[in-house]
């Protein structure tokens, strides 16, 4: 199965966001082997540092050295995707500025849901950072459910046993992007949680 021929935008309606950078995941991956959904914020500037660009791209370079804080032995997403972890964004289009507006984290959540669905076997959602977490919480309301993730700062919630569904969800920090080799102390949360959600799919 490639994703991006199952899902995808057709309007690119946001405002905020940078069309010209719209990626949704072009691999192969066959979905009974995914246990573990990884979404992290949204596509980089340049698509040459997306998850599943050639080379070393530097979604691929953090998300890596996450791995490896946790103590798990990967050189690549593909060793990673080997790992039963599939790595998506939230919102499938570059930002323009720090922050990105709730109605396009909600418009975008639309195609997150869509996605998501193509993987029942997983287990757990690594939420990275509070894009992904508001997506999330977007997609369980609008299937009547309540919130997945409570209101508040990261390093207050997480270590709380959350679900979407019967699936375990993490509220976590972002793991692509620069300032993850910046971030100490953010590395070392990230890190437990990989080594948690790992260790309930096991």
């Amino acid at each position: 199965m490639k994703v991006n021929e199952c899902v995808g935008c057709g309007e690119l309606p946001c405002v905020d966001v940078r069309h010209e950078c719209y990626l949704v995941p072009n691999i192969e991956v066959y979905p009974e082997k995914i246990s573990i959904a990884l979404i992290s914020e949204a596509a980089p500037a340049d698509s040459d540092d997306f998850y599943y660009a050639e080379g070393d791209p530097l979604f691929q370079q953090t998300t890596v050295q996450a791995f490896r804080d946790a103590g798990v032995e990967v050189a690549s997403i593909r060793d990673i995707l080997g790992l039963g972890v599939y790595l998506t964004t939230a919102v499938k289009c570059g930002k323009t500025g720090y922050n990105i507006k709730a109605a396009t984290i909600r418009e975008c959540s639309l195609i997150l849901e869509k996605e998501l669905a193509l993987f029942p076997a997983v287990q757990v959602y690594l939420l990275r950072g509070d894009v992904a977490i508001k997506a999330m919480n977007y997609i369980a309301k609008r299937q009547g459910e309540g919130r997945v993730i409570p209101a508040g700062s990261t390093y207050k919630i997480r270590g709380e046993a959350y679900f979407y569904r019967e699936a375990r969800a993490f509220p976590s920090y972002l793991q692509a992007g620069p300032s993850f080799f910046i971030e100490k102390s953010k590395r070392k949360m990230i890190a437990e949680d990989i080594i948690a959600a790992l260790g309930l799919v096991r």
